[in-house]
């Protein structure tokens, strides 16, 4: 409710006071029409503010419904849910089905009478909301924390967005073209499949520190090799332009194209750590979920509007380097209260890591760390050097290690392991260079710490019903009982229980007319000589000889039925060849 409609409805609750009895019918009316909205819909929001002149129950605020019965219907309901959020069961289902198993009471005493009352629905949803305990409640999100980077390159975001609205003919000479609905729209999928090589994408970069929106148009696809290109075009240093080097950090959404060895390569040898955001949390990287609708709305349109449209991507992304040249200089940062450049020059000398060659960038892409063997005096070999792994946590003679290139030093190499935490890191190894003391040199990389809000009490609702759904005492223990696909609220509850034990009425059945239908008679499998003998063979074994084979040729000419192939062993294996007697008889 807003500022202004609030205060309408205490100027009009304070004419109706005033026009006293039988002048509060015509105030409320008009209110009603100005408003737009029914006399009844006015009055409850009336209520919601104007204080009442009945006196308060003693009871009032409190609920028959206890807080363990209210934690037992929200964890039905919750786990009545699809993977898309819809809950299945109402909160009238969840309620028979509980009641009926004797998992919850949900009564009340009526204090004249003694007698036990089912609370009813709505006084139950009340209370539940009272408890904070509503599916509903649970199911919104938890508090975000607001992420901070402490320089410029220090975090980039990147996020790859197909462009909608245009699309690359093949033919030659034609241009970047808007897409048309009635023929590109996602119920003919043809259409898009004809030209899905030929589709623009935009890879939106941003400085989380400084704000910096850098864009890049690939053709084809979203994938490693496109993500990599486009990463390199950014950290390459452009004329004059600020923005560029490496970034210390990148944070991208999960998916083959992002998290794939070509660009993983990359970022392990270049000592930049991928942060790759959990599924379903957009927030997470919300600058560049931004900087990817700037783009759309700021650039984009102007095409439509070129007299001499672009005709391959390369001026696409010339016009690009234009736009964005002019948008990070002029446009204010509101978090900043300047351009994005002029944040992004703050940035000091050794914060600036400035790219490697191209040449080399892409090389050490397409190849993944090598797995290096460590010796007795814990070195591994690599690249014909021999590099001190002693520094290295949890180290060990025999074990193997990932050894990659180091893109700006020869003599150095980067070793590959993984913290307490789970977290890949890579640390710079020296190549041994042997002092008067035979000391060896080494450079340790400094990890990051990560901090979060403390749970709120939707948090601790939430798991606490998740640890009474699978009767765990321990977040972690309910966990692994979920993942494991334990039976919520060990296996209880009846969901059937209501409909088992309602009494269906019996119907009588009713007379009809046996349909008359002719089967095709079914005969076995005949077997020729051959086949016969293979499968006897088998089963005789060593007994078996070739006048057995004579035999069958004699007393089946016609072949053997597959379902007489037992009694024929039997008569096989019990007399002499020369003494055999047909069963079941010869066709």
């Amino acid at each position: 409710m807003t500022g202004n409609t609030l205060q309408y409805l205490m100027d009009v609750a304070n004419r109706a006071e005033k026009a006293g009895h039988g002048g509060k019918t015509k105030v409320y009316q008009s209110a009603a029409d100005n408003m737009g909205i029914s006399t009844q819909t006015l009055m409850r929001k009336l209520s919601e503010f104007r204080p009442s002149h009945r006196r308060r129950r003693k009871d009032a605020a409190q609920s028959a419904l206890t807080r363990a019965d209210a934690q037992v219907i929200s964890a039905y309901m919750l786990d009545s849910r699809r993977k898309n959020g819809k809950r299945l069961a109402s909160l009238e289902d969840a309620i028979e089905v509980l009641r009926s198993n004797g998992e919850i009471d949900a009564s009340r005493i009526d204090e004249e009478t003694g007698e036990v009352m089912p609370l009813s629905i709505s006084a139950i949803s009340r209370a539940m909301y009272q408890y904070n305990l509503h599916p509903e409640q649970l199911a919104l999100p938890s508090p975000k924390v607001t992420l901070r980077s402490e320089h410029p390159n220090h975090v980039w975001q990147i996020d790859p967005s197909l462009c909608v609205l245009y699309y690359l003919p093949a033919a030659q000479g034609e241009c970047l073209q808007v897409m048309d609905e009635n023929k590109f729209y996602k119920n003919k999928p043809a259409n898009i499949r004809r030209i899905e090589k030929e589709r623009v994408w935009r890879y939106v970069i941003t400085d989380h520190a400084s704000g910096v929106i850098f864009v890049h148009y690939v053709l084809g696809a979203e994938s490693g090799v496109n993500l990599l290109e486009s990463f390199i075009e950014a950290s390459r240093k452009r004329g004059d332009e600020p923005f560029y080097g490496i970034p210390k950090l990148v944070m991208v959404d999960p998916g083959s194209a992002n998290t794939g060895a070509v660009f993983r390569n990359l970022c392990r040898a270049l000592g930049i750590t991928l942060q790759v955001n959990l599924p379903g949390q957009p927030w997470a990287k919300g600058q560049v979920e931004k900087a990817n609708d700037i783009v759309e709305r700021s650039f984009e349109h102007r095409l439509k509007f070129q007299e001499s449209p672009p005709t391959s991507v390369d001026e696409l992304n010339v016009l690009a380097s234009q736009w964005r040249r002019w948008f990070n200089s002029t446009a204010t940062h509101r978090r900043l209260k300047k351009p994005r450049f002029a944040a992004w020059m703050k940035i000091k000398t050794e914060q600036l890591r400035l790219a490697p060659d191209e040449k080399i960038m892409r090389s050490i892409a397409m190849n993944k760390a090598e797995r290096r063997k460590v010796t007795v005096q814990l070195e591994v070999s690599f690249n014909g050097s021999q590099y001190s792994v002693a520094s290295i946590p949890g180290v060990h003679v025999g074990m193997h290690l990932e050894v990659t290139r180091n893109p700006w030093h020869d003599d150095q190499a980067g070793v590959l392991y993984r913290d307490d935490d789970g977290r890949e890191v890579m640390q710079i190894v020296q190549a041994i260079k042997r002092d008067e003391f035979g000391f060896d040199i080494d450079s340790p990389i400094i990890g990051e710490t990560f901090r979060s809000h403390a749970d709120t009490e939707l948090d601790t609702n939430r798991k606490a019903v998740e640890r009474l759904s699978m009767e765990s005492d321990t977040d972690t223990e309910a966990d692994k009982k979920r993942k494991s696909g334990a039976t919520p609220l060990g296996g209880r509850i009846d969901a059937m229980k209501p409909i088992n034990d309602t009494r269906i009425p019996e119907y009588l059945p009713r007379l009809g007319e046996l349909l008359d239908v002719k089967t095709p008679k079914v005969e076995s499998l005949r077997l020729n000589h051959v086949e016969a003998a293979k499968r006897l063979k088998n089963r005789i074994g060593d007994e078996w000889n070739p006048d057995h084979y004579q035999w069958l040729v004699q007393h089946y000419p016609s072949g053997i039925p597959e379902d007489l192939l037992d009694d024929v062993e039997a008569a096989l294996t019990r007399v002499k060849p020369a003494k055999l007697h047909v069963i079941g008889g010869s066709n």
